[in-house]
This record gives C-alpha cells, sequence and structure tokens, in this order.
C-alpha cells in the first residue's frame, strides 16, 4: 500500500482548527472549558496554530478518573484545547487509517458502530455452527510505543506527521514505552489502528471469511471445531510476537446455538438477549436515576435523557418483559 505524505502542514490550517473546535465543542456548549475557549477563540486558534508550526505542541495535560462500568477503568481526559487539537490531527489523518481498515472492524469508524458489529455477528451465527471469540489482556496498558510507531510508519511517510504521533504517545506509559490513555479520541483510533495488522493477517493470510472485531474483542466462526482450534495458536504466536500482546484467559470456543457475549449482549443466530450483568447494571441505573430526579439532584430533562440512552440500549434486545417489569417496580410505566 502507498504511504501517503504531506499531511502535518494540512493540521493547523485555520478552517481545520475551526472545525476541530465545532467536534470538540459538540454536545458540550454549556461546560466552562468550552466558553473560555471560545470566548477567546482566535487566541486560542492561533496558539494552536504556533505549536503545531513549531513543532512543540502543548500536550499531556490530563485529567484522571475512575468508572466501573461494567468493569473498573481509569480513564484519561485531556483538557479542551488538546481535544482540539486530537480532532485537527484525525480530520486529517482518519481517511488513511480508514483505508487500512477492513469491512469487519467496528470500533471507532463512520457508518459501523457496536450495533452494526452485533447484527453482523448474528448473520456470521446463522451461517456457522461454531465460534471462537477473544480478547485482549488489558488492550491498552499494553500497546508498545515502538511497534505502534512502525505500525504508523508504513501509512505515513510525513516525517513532521510521525513526529507528533511520536510526542502523543511519550505523554503517557503505564510501563516504559508501553500503554495508551482510554478516554482521548486520538488513543481510540489508534488503539483501533494497532490490529489492523492482525485483521489483514486473519483476512489475507489465514483466509477466514467469517470474522469481525470491535476494538480488542474478536469472533471468528467456522463449521469445523478443530479448524478453529487451529487457528487460535497461530493467532497466539502472531499477537505475542508481532503486537507485544496476549490474550486473556477466558478463550470461549463454543457452538453459536448456545449463544455468545458479545459488547453487553448475548448474541443468538435468530435472538438477541441481555447477558445478566447488562440486567444488574440496567436495575441499577435505573433506579439511580430515578432517585437523582425524585431527589431535585436532576431536572426532569436531565433525567429523561439519561433514561432515553438506557432504555434504548435494552430495547435492542429480546428485553420487553424484563423492561416492563423494571419500570413497574421502580419507575414510570410511559418509558416502555
Amino acid at each position: 500500500m502507498r504511504r501517503i505524505g504531506n499531511l502535518y502542514y494540512q493540521i493547523p490550517m485555520y478552517g481545520n482548527l475551526c472545525l476541530a473546535f465545532w467536534k470538540a465543542a459538540r454536545g458540550k456548549q454549556t461546560r466552562r472549558e468550552v466558553i473560555e475557549f471560545r470566548n477567546h477563540f482566535q487566541t486560542n486558534i492561533s496558539d494552536l496554530q504556533k505549536q503545531l508550526l513549531h513543532h512543540k505542541p502543548d500536550i499531556g495535560h490530563y485529567r484522571f478518573f475512575q468508572v466501573y462500568d461494567p468493569k473498573h477503568r481509569s480513564i484519561c481526559a485531556a483538557l479542551f484545547p488538546e481535544r482540539v487539537l486530537h480532532h485537527a490531527i484525525m480530520n486529517i489523518c482518519e481517511p488513511v487509517l480508514e483505508s487500512y481498515a477492513i469491512h469487519d472492524s467496528y470500533a471507532c469508524r463512520k457508518e459501523k458502530g457496536n450495533r452494526k458489529a452485533i447484527l453482523r455477528s448474528q448473520q456470521f451465527a446463522r451461517k456457522n455452527k461454531w465460534y471462537l471469540k477473544l480478547d485482549i489482556r488489558k488492550y491498552f496498558d499494553s500497546i508498545d510505543h515502538k511497534i505502534m510507531m512502525q505500525q504508523l510508519s508504513r501509512r505515513f511517510k510525513d516525517h513532521d506527521l510521525l513526529y507528533l504521533f511520536q510526542q502523543i504517545l511519550e505523554t503517557y506509559h503505564t510501563n516504559p514505552g508501553k500503554g495508551m490513555p482510554i478516554g482521548n479520541l486520538i488513543s481510540q483510533h489508534l488503539a483501533n489502528f494497532y490490529l489492523a495488522s492482525f485483521d489483514h493477517r486473519i483476512k489475507d493470510e489465514l483466509g477466514i471469511k467469517a470474522y469481525l472485531r470491535y476494538m480488542d474483542d474478536f469472533i471468528l466462526f467456522s463449521n469445523d471445531r478443530e479448524y478453529l482450534k487451529i487457528r487460535l495458536e497461530e493467532i497466539r504466536e502472531f499477537l505475542l510476537q508481532e503486537l507485544a500482546l496476549d490474550l486473556k484467559d477466558n478463550i470461549q470456543l463454543n457452538r453459536c446455538t448456545k449463544g455468545f457475549p458479545f459488547l453487553g449482549y448475548r448474541i443468538f443466530p435468530r435472538t438477541i438477549r441481555l447477558t445478566p450483568g447488562s440486567r444488574k447494571r440496567f436495575v441499577k441505573k435505573f433506579r439511580k436515576y430515578e432517585e437523582m430526579w425524585q431527589k431535585g439532584r436532576w431536572a426532569e430533562d436531565d433525567m429523561v435523557r439519561h433514561m432515553e440512552a438506557l432504555v434504548e440500549f435494552t430495547r435492542f434486545a429480546d428485553a420487553r418483559a424484563f423492561r416492563l417489569n423494571v419500570i413497574q417496580r421502580f419507575g414510570v410505566s410511559s418509558q416502555a
């Protein structure tokens, strides 16, 4: 594949930075950091331009917090000006990364997403008897900076751009030369890109057609159980030798008719159900949202906005009876 160059100086262009601000501010117009940036818009845009033109971006100012849904994660959020910079970079670089992605990679891509990944996995389950589901141990913490730069250098020949990516990578470490923060736009795109060579290994070299990936969760399908067992060892070796990644121990090889957990659902060839963990989280969040409204901590509009997203998650599954039961016990029946 031909490497792409002459991209770096498109990033600090005024129109690109304005577009980046709009994307970074979308849905967050009332936040103080967005208001402050907008109040001094021309100065802030000019500062970003100067930083890029002098190859000295003001980066690495992270805010850390913990989430526990569905499991404990340490989230690392950049300050708003840095988020504008991330969008400016991806406005220019995303098409190059996108051109290398396979059809059945669904994270961090336009017109893809988790629901399309789920429906595609169900389509594969209808045509195959067996599935092999795998994911990576501590994926974001394990990404190797040197390997990432090697991967990027195969797509880009712009030295200034590669140096910028290197500067961004060096702002965060879990171990020397390892790790990317969860929560930043560039981290999400680069983490998805890091496994693109693995996707091509699966599809182009091993010839596995029934395969899909959502970030570091991936599933292979076949009518031959032994075939999947053989592929498992090849996959394990490739990930370790080429990408310095380990598989989690919870390897799942089973019949598609038994269903498989994927992105909060349990997928069967003819139906989609909520996992037990998703049901528990739904009840917990539903009760919390009702309590926030009843105690006056949220306005009704806030409660409705959170509830709509929560209830919509269950509507994608065969879960109407469960949803109605929860609403009747803890909330307002009109949400059904």
